[in-house]
């Protein structure tokens, strides 16, 4: 007992060193992916509750335009950046992050060391279809790493208990969730004490990837951080989201001294 208390204190104790840059009052780390893993596996290790987003500039406009959204991402134990305008805006204010930290990396990156490390990992999001294949495709690409739960995203408020209840019997180590933008994160943050997962994180559609239904942007695009544009181009209709991209960009050269300040 004492050994796990101690763990736990310093595990909290880690989880307050870690390197930030401010943006409008949203503390994004600043550590690159290594170090991010790292980080996860200490929490793991430690059974400490780690709510994990993958953010990016459209995320921090509707967080500035909705205060129960923004009070929601502060409450985060890590927000990495995962856009690409997230990544330049840091640089742009003089507070560099390391890296790039896509949210699609971390999901794999963690399902390989499950394999040596035996961890579970319940898988919660988008339509049944979608999330068995994704199961299923996991499944042979680490077939160490225990799938230990599959459920779809297609539930309202009525049933949350009961899918709480279930991720609780499974006793995950790590939990993916994706569901729609405005549901997704204020989920995790409303239950994530009651579910008890170490790492539990967001993960947009990237089950879509896994699945096959839609194709991750090849080498050439991510380099020139142009994945966005990619998805676009496979997702038309995300257009109006997308539009907010350069209302970001203007937004961040326009206030360049009030960036790294708290939200105004």
């Amino acid at each position: 007992m004492t050994t796990t208390v101690t763990n736990n204190i310093e595990t909290a104790h880690s989880l307050k060193q870690i390197p930030t840059v401010s943006i409008y009052g949203l503390p994004f780390s600043k550590m690159g992916m290594d170090e991010t893993i790292a980080t996860l596996t200490s929490a793991i290790d430690n059974r400490k509750t780690m709510h994990v987003i993958t953010a990016n500039p459209i995320m921090i406009m509707s967080a500035l335009e909705d205060s129960s959204y923004y009070s929601m991402m502060r409450t985060a134990e890590l927000i990495v950046p995962d856009g690409t305008g997230v990544v330049w805006a840091a640089g742009y204010v003089g507070q560099p992050v390391a890296e790039r930290v896509p949210g699609f990396d971390i999901l794999h990156r963690l399902m390989a060391l499950g394999e040596s490390r035996g961890w579970g990992v319940y898988l919660l999001g988008t339509d049944q279809q979608t999330i068995d294949q994704a199961a299923a495709n996991l499944k042979q690409q680490y077939p160490g790493t225990r799938i230990v739960g599959v459920r779809n995203g297609y539930f309202g408020p009525e049933q949350d208990a009961e899918v709480v209840a279930e991720i609780q019997k499974a006793k995950p180590d790590i939990l993916f969730v994706a569901r729609s933008a405005t549901t997704q994160e204020p989920w995790i943050a409303r239950y994530k004490a009651e579910l008890g997962v170490p790492v539990i994180m967001g993960v947009g559609g990237s089950f879509d990837i896994i699945a096959g239904k839609l194709k991750r942007a090849p080498k050439l695009f991510q380099k020139l951080r142009l994945e966005w544009f990619y998805r676009l181009l496979q997702e038309p209709y995300r257009y109006k989201r997308m539009l907010v991209l350069p209302k970001f960009v203007i937004k961040v050269v326009r206030e360049k001294e009030k960036v790294t300040k708290a939200r105004p």
